[in-house]
């Protein structure tokens, strides 16, 4: 499928607009890379959201689009926080102002009392040995302790357009909090085979994905039919069982996977791992021209020497090689390299992929309404968000 057409640049006074599913699903087939919180399937996942697809004009082209999903207020319904996660898809290289502006502009004249986005803009990498080094390091505590690879010269100027126009940020601390991570892991793929990227993992990954193949650990990958639907996800409430988070109901992701797939058939796939009929290991990917997304996993508690999710994972990863992805994204890390924090686990995982840490510029809020902005802010607190 053919991923070529760039985001254009925002002409001197673009105009926001709604725009249809059909648009905006063709406008992001037409990107290289885009979120899949930002196709339009994703606003027929989030069902307790009102969603709604808009477009940037300059004339009678379309040159920028996002998904936006409207939250109303409690006790207040004729006003709602619009969020565009992970979005919009435009030229963030560019005067952000002349993007942003009639964005604010068209949603306060529609109910909105404040926008959050995410602009999906990097503003620090942090290679797979630096981040070794800071978690064997006592003095080290955070990600943000080392010296990075370099500042993304976009990301630095990004974020502070944003401070200016009085954007206030939302990314908690910890890296975690109610919105998508600003820390996330990433296995660069481009230019690399399939030796260059084992080589690349830690000798316990490779040991881990060798061990699984001798023990005949076989992953299958489907669309996912009720029948593995179900299965994955027994598997995943007792991985939320055993690690201590809230999972969501099956009808979640029935939804998830037949809103994604009516949008593209290639779009997400289920990865089943069984070790002798016992279904040991299970992950979704999602795909999105040539960024490749490792979503949800679970794994059993029994049978973990067999290494069932590893295997899963090199399944991900080659198959996202094999697509022509630029990237693999295992999604959220908090920062903490504090070999006594209980997070240092996931990222001990994820750094054995050989990748790089990155952080990105964080999710903004900007007040259209100051007072219900408050209101809204302060309830949250008070239900911890």
């Amino acid at each position: 499928m053919p991923y070529r057409e760039p985001v254009r640049a925002a002409a001197r006074n673009p105009v926001v607009r709604p725009i249809s599913a059909a648009e905006h699903g063709a406008f992001t087939q037409a990107q290289r890379s885009v979120s899949f919180l930002q196709t339009p399937a994703w606003g027929r996942v989030k069902t307790e959201w009102r969603s709604e697809s808009l477009g940037w004009f300059d004339g009678g082209r379309l040159i920028g689009a996002g998904l936006v999903l409207y939250r109303p207020v409690p006790r207040l319904d004729r006003f709602t926080l619009a969020y565009l996660p992970e979005g919009p898809v435009i030229d963030w290289s560019g005067d952000i102002g002349a993007w942003l502006d009639p964005l604010a502009a068209y949603l306060k004249a529609h109910g909105a009392f404040a926008i959050r986005l995410g602009p999906p803009v990097v503003t620090d990498t942090w290679s797979a040995a630096q981040v070794k080094e800071g978690i064997a390091n006592a003095g080290i505590r955070r990600l943000t302790d080392l010296p990075g690879q370099g500042v993304d010269p976009v990301g630095a100027r990004v974020s502070s357009g944003l401070a200016d126009a009085g954007w206030l940020p939302q990314s908690p601390q910890d890296g975690f909090g109610v919105g998508h991570p600003q820390f996330k892991y990433e296995v660069p793929l481009t230019g690399r085979t399939e030796d260059e990227l084992l080589r690349g993992m830690s000798q316990q990954w490779r040991r881990n994905i060798k061990r699984a193949a001798k023990e005949g650990v076989e992953v299958t990958v489907g669309d996912g039919s009720a029948h593995d639907l179900k299965a994955f996800h027994d598997l995943y409430v007792h991985t939320a069982e055993r690690d201590r988070f809230t999972p969501r109901p099956l009808r979640y992701f029935a939804t998830m996977f037949a809103a994604l797939n009516a949008e593209d058939p290639e779009r997400i796939k289920l990865y089943l791992a069984h070790h002798q009929g016992d279904l040991v290991a299970a992950t979704v990917l999602v795909r999105v021209g040539t960024h490749a997304v490792y979503a949800y996993g679970a794994s059993a508690t029994h049978k973990r020497e067999v290494r069932g999710s590893n295997a899963c994972q090199w399944a991900m990863i080659r198959d996202a090689l094999a697509a022509q992805c630029d990237v693999y994204d295992l999604r959220g890390i908090t920062p903490t390299l504090d070999a006594d924090d209980p997070h240092v686990g996931l990222v001990r995982f994820k750094v054995g992929t050989g990748g790089r840490a990155v952080r990105y510029v964080g999710e903004w809020d900007l007040p259209l309404r100051p007072m219900v902005y408050r209101a809204f802010t302060l309830y949250m607190s008070r239900r911890g968000r």
